[in-house]
């Protein structure tokens, strides 16, 4: 009976390990493995096939144009430049990739999160106030501004954003733990899969109304619409949450 119990114990930490163990990229088992879309006469490896050992070359490990800023004329006033397995093949099965990040004033990166990496964010000009929210249920959030040659790190599947609180533009790249680490915009995500609901409750009863409206307006406190920059960052997010709030009850009320 003991040795039973033993070995289920054996097993359950042995499970865990590898849980633990591969809530990353796991480590290549080989030098390269250059990404290739042609299957023929190739292996497959973590997601990508890998190109003949024999046939990979210096150009599969090399990107250029880092140094070109993005195009920031959109909503957000920020864009993203990727460099991750899709623009550098051989990053496949590295568990590494990059981002460069251009920001207009008062531009933004609206709060997002990385399912499969932790993020090291440089800033390389301006001033950006950073954070990211941990996990329910504390929900707490961390915030700093951020100055020329400050660094940063967003944990990997939390909640995160970055503004340019400065006058003049500003940029930043970022380290990311993972080869293709996925972005799921929170906004987006919620706007696509969770407002059809709302309006099909709202033609339901009074208690499924109320329910939508509050979590409607806590999910969208974080859209981040700032405005206010001479305010310390702590007062600037509180601030922006009850704004947020007022403004989608409002919208909500309408749809009714």
């Amino acid at each position: 009976m003991k040795k039973g119990v033993s070995f289920l114990v054996t097993v359950a930490l042995v499970a865990l390990a590898s849980s633990l163990a591969s809530a990353s990229d796991p480590s290549p088992l080989q030098d390269s493995c250059v990404a290739i879309a042609e299957p023929k006469n190739t292996i497959f490896v973590n997601g990508k096939f890998c190109k003949n050992v024999n046939l990979t070359k210096a150009e599969d490990f090399f990107y250029s144009g880092l140094d070109k800023p993005g195009n920031t004329s959109n909503p957000v006033r920020s864009a993203v430049t990727p460099v991750n397995v899709a623009q550098i093949a051989g990053l496949n099965t590295l568990g590494i990739s990059a981002v460069r990040i251009d920001y207009e004033p008062y531009g933004q990166n609206p709060p997002h999160t990385h399912p499969r990496a932790t993020e090291i964010l440089t800033v390389l000009e301006g001033t950006l106030l950073v954070g990211f929210v941990t996990s329910n249920p504390e929900n707490h959030l961390f915030t700093k501004v951020l100055n020329k040659g400050d660094v940063f790190v967003f944990p990997i599947g939390l909640i995160h954003f970055q503004f340019n609180i400065g006058h003049t533009n500003a940029e930043a790249i970022a380290g990311l733990s993972s080869q293709n680490p996925g972005v799921i915009t929170i906004a987006n995500a919620a706007l696509d899969q969770i407002l059809p609901l709302i309006l099909i409750s709202l033609q339901g009863p009074s208690s499924w109304r109320r329910m939508w409206l509050s979590t409607f307006s806590q999910g969208y406190a974080f859209s981040m619409n700032l405005r206010h920059v001479h305010l310390k960052p702590e007062s600037l997010v509180r601030r922006l949450m009850m704004r947020e709030r007022e403004l989608d009850l409002e919208s909500l009320r309408k749809m009714r």
